[in-house]
């Protein structure tokens, strides 16, 4: 067994789950910190041997994963998320890896949208610190867009990615749009202005950052759905921050 624990955050992931939990069995422990699913999430966690399941409050995507981490027992963790199964090749690689004090590890994550590898609009090579020693960090307090704490530690590319299945369609766009905005929006009321030139303008450039500068015109349908929706999600974010506060 690979004395790392795996740590995750859920809520309704039961879409890909199953096949995330069955590529981590030859882990010592899996962390779930579940957030209320009303799917069955839950049932699947408990199928599996190793998995620690816990449930409580969503606290904000940096602290619910802080709290994730801290309920591990190992002093090394690997941050996953639900929809990202772990490949053979990064299993096999973490089984011999010597892990080093003071340093993080990078993983590649390559993502997807309709089964296809995004390597357009940014998306590509996108390297994320998932493998440290709760010891020596955690993650922040954001909100949204957390991040492992790099403090002075060094950090190492591991060799093989994680697959992450993104978006399968323009519903998952538009969920997450409506998700993130909202918080984003709670998170910077009263801290940050905004205006709705300052959403419309920001939105059209994110567009044009994706699809041009980042190369999303050289991915057919699925460049231009990404762009669009980035565009479109930093409009609709700055809108309904201008919203609250004005009203709220």
């Amino acid at each position: 067994m690979i004395a790392i624990s795996v740590v995750m955050i859920t809520k309704n992931a039961s879409l890909h789950l199953q096949e995330c939990l069955e590529s981590l069995t030859l882990f010592e422990e899996v962390v779930i910190y579940d957030n209320g699913s009303t799917d069955n999430t839950l049932e699947i966690a408990t199928e599996f041997s190793n998995v620690s399941l816990h449930t409580g409050p969503f606290l904000g995507f940096g602290k619910s994963k802080a709290h994730a981490v801290s309920l591990a027992k190992n002093e090394w963790v690997f941050a996953l998320d639900a929809d990202e199964p772990m490949s053979e090749a990064l299993i096999s690689e973490l089984q011999k890896i010597s892990l080093e004090e003071g340093t993080l590890y990078e993983v590649r994550r390559d993502n997807y949208y309709h089964d296809k590898h995004i390597k357009c609009c940014g998306w590509y090579p996108e390297y994320i610190i998932r493998l440290f020693n709760r010891q020596e960090t955690n993650y922040d307090d954001a909100v949204v867009h957390e991040q492992v704490q790099r403090d002075h530690l060094k950090s190492q590319k591991l060799k093989h990615p994680i697959k992450h299945y993104s978006f399968h369609n323009v519903s998952d766009f538009l969920e997450k749009i409506q998700k993130y905005s909202e918080l984003y929006a709670e998170t910077h009321q009263g801290k940050k202005k905004s205006s709705v030139f300052k959403a419309i303008f920001r939105g059209q450039f994110m567009f044009f950052k994706s699809y041009i500068l980042k190369g999303g015109w050289k991915c057919g349908f699925e460049g231009f759905v990404i762009s669009f929706f980035a565009g479109l999600g930093t409009t609709v974010k700055y809108l309904k921050l201008n919203e609250k506060n004005k009203y709220d």
